[in-house]
């Protein structure tokens, strides 16, 4: 999902557990991870399709996955001079997240085919956020229509 140089990798559904920053403050999960989209009404079209809640809002869209959520900026917002709250290369394609998926190999691969994603790698084992970043799952790997990477991960 990495172009411009900057990769938002993240497990979107970890975050259960505090962590102690070394100045002893508690940091306990991710809130959000923002990204620029280029294709707006393909990109939400396509989260909706996978099941994902989808909020729309003038200037930023989110899609939620439980606590957490992606804000896709629309064109006109992260295309502004005057937005500089963001990474100064982030162009779509710049994302690279994990996604958990609770269901069965052949669910997801069903779900994948509908929404008319291509499996680009997968099955193939990796370590996850899981577990204190431990837990061992199979992953299967697709692009978003701006050709983000989408990781689904299988515990």
């Amino acid at each position: 999902m990495i172009g411009g140089g900057v990769g938002a990798s993240m497990a979107v559904a970890a975050g259960g557990s505090s962590l102690s920053a070394q100045n002893g403050g508690p940091i306990r999960a991710f809130d959000h991870v923002s990204l620029p989209m280029r294709d707006t009404d393909a990109m939400l079209r396509f989260y909706r399709d996978l099941g994902l809640p989808v909020n729309e809002g003038p200037q930023i869209c989110s899609v939620h996955l439980g606590d957490q959520k992606i804000n896709l900026h629309r064109p006109a917002f992260w295309q502004s001079e005057s937005f500089t709250l963001r990474a100064p290369a982030a162009e779509p394609p710049c994302g690279d997240f994990c996604v958990v998926w609770d269901g069965t190999v052949e669910a997801l691969r069903d779900l994948l085919d509908r929404v008319g994603a291509e499996i680009i790698e997968g099955p193939v084992e990796r370590v996850g956020g899981g577990d204190g970043g431990a837990a061992r799952g199979t992953s299967h790997y697709i692009r978003d229509p701006d050709g983000n990477l989408v990781e689904f991960i299988i515990y």
